[in-house]
């Protein structure tokens, strides 16, 4: 069998279309524009890109950005103050703090003091809490991404044996519930799971969230199986050892160009609608 290419760049192209329109919408009805704020802290160059790519993707779909950059001096307190401000500001529809923070900082105290109605890249404990119990929350931005790619491409969720290698708060746990919730049976391994390979071969859909490259061997996924690579690394490697599954597998996210795109993309998604419940509010 030849796999699905379950092409992320193309689906978040197609969504931005439509985003745009539901911001042209948006304006019409309240003369505002969806804005995203995004904290940058310090003066890590890879994070910089990020922040500016997300600012671009906002333009794109007649969005606008607010980017706030503050000194890697900076305390807890201060970014706290910075988070309450935004979550005080009508005008602003959604926050991203960026990760990673400064050592002196606690990031997970102002990951959760941001507002849950603006928590749009779903990293609070409140939104994932909510979200684990099927209840309206903003996603996690990468698994919900995913989520969306499957969904797609009508990729069968419900009954199917699901493996989620990694168990990060932002994507190997928010991933293993978010397919839990759409009725697949799932696994979550780590670095203490015994016999990798052998939970890896039995699964129908594996997501490879592991942070290293092509350290799950094509060799270990079954013939037929949904391979969502969430990794990236220098020269184009994800975390799976995608080649070998192009005639293997029943569909795969190449790398780049699969998951990465949806990440940014569902960011804006959520952003979005963000600003339509503002405005019904």
């Amino acid at each position: 069998m030849t796999a699905l290419i379950l092409d992320g760049k193309a689906l978040a192209q197609k969504t931005e279309a439509e985003l745009s329109e539901r911001v042209t919408r948006i304006k019409a009805a309240s003369g505002s524009t969806p804005i995203l704020a995004t904290i940058l802290v310090g003066d890590d160059p890879a994070s910089a890109t990020y922040v500016k790519m997300k600012g671009n993707a906002c333009r794109r779909v007649g969005m606008e950005s607010l980017q706030i950059e503050l000194p890697s001096s900076t305390t807890t307190e201060q970014l706290l103050a910075c988070i309450h401000d935004l979550n005080q500001n009508p005008s602003v529809h959604g926050i991203l703090l960026q990760h990673p923070v400064p050592e002196q900082i606690d990031e997970r105290a102002c990951f959760d003091a941001i507002a849950l109605a603006k928590d749009v890249d779903g990293v609070t404990c409140l939104g994932f809490g909510r979200m684990a119990m099927d209840e309206a929350a903003y996603g996690s931005a990468t698994p919900k991404g995913i989520m969306r790619l499957l969904e797609a491409y009508q990729i069968p969720l419900a009954g199917k044996h699901a493996v989620v290698v990694g168990r990060s708060a932002i994507l190997g746990k928010p991933m293993a519930l978010m397919l839990l919730n759409a009725n697949a049976t799932v696994t979550i391994c780590h670095s203490r799971t015994t016999d990798l390979q052998g939970h890896i071969g039995r699964a129908d859909i594996i997501v490879g969230a592991v942070g290293k490259p092509e350290f799950i061997k094509a060799s270990w996924i079954k013939d037929g199986a949904v391979v969502v690579d969430a990794g990236y690394h220098p020269g184009g490697l994800g975390d799976i050892e995608l080649g070998p599954l192009s005639e293997r597998a029943a569909a795969i996210t190449p790398v780049p160009g699969g998951v990465g795109p949806m990440t940014i993309n569902t960011l804006i998604y959520q952003t979005v609608a963000a600003g339509e419940t503002s405005r019904q509010a």
